[in-house]
C-alpha cells in the first residue's frame, strides 16, 4: 500500500516522522496526535510517548499565531486528516 498516495498524507506522513524525530509542534505533528488512536489501530507506528497533550487546542493556537484565517484552515486540516484515515482504513478492509 502506497500512502503517499492518500488524501492528506502530504501532513500525515511528515507528522508521522516529525513526531519520531522529537518534534511534537508541527502541523503534522499535531494532526498525527488527534488521530492517535485511528492511525495506531490502522497499523501505523505512532510514538504514543510524544503526543502533544491537547493536540486540537494547540493546533489551533498555533494556527491563530500564523494566519488570519485560523478557523477555516484548521477545518480544512481535520478534514484532510479524516480522509487520510477514512482512506487508509478503506485500503486495509479491502485489503483483507
Amino acid at each position: 500500500m502506497n500512502l503517499t498516495e492518500l488524501p492528506g498524507a502530504e501532513f500525515v506522513l511528515p507528522g508521522i516522522d516529525d513526531l519520531h524525530n522529537g518534534e511534537t509542534n508541527t502541523v503534522g505533528a499535531l494532526l498525527v496526535a488527534i488521530a492517535a488512536t485511528r492511525l495506531t489501530e490502522a497499523g501505523l507506528d505512532i510514538p504514543k510517548d510524544r503526543l502533544a497533550p491537547e493536540p486540537e487546542l494547540t493546533l489551533y493556537a498555533r494556527l491563530q499565531d500564523e494566519r488570519d484565517d485560523a478557523y477555516p484552515y484548521y477545518n480544512a486540516l481535520l478534514r484532510r486528516l479524516s480522509s487520510f484515515c477514512n482512506a487508509l482504513e478503506l485500503t486495509i478492509k479491502t485489503s483483507k
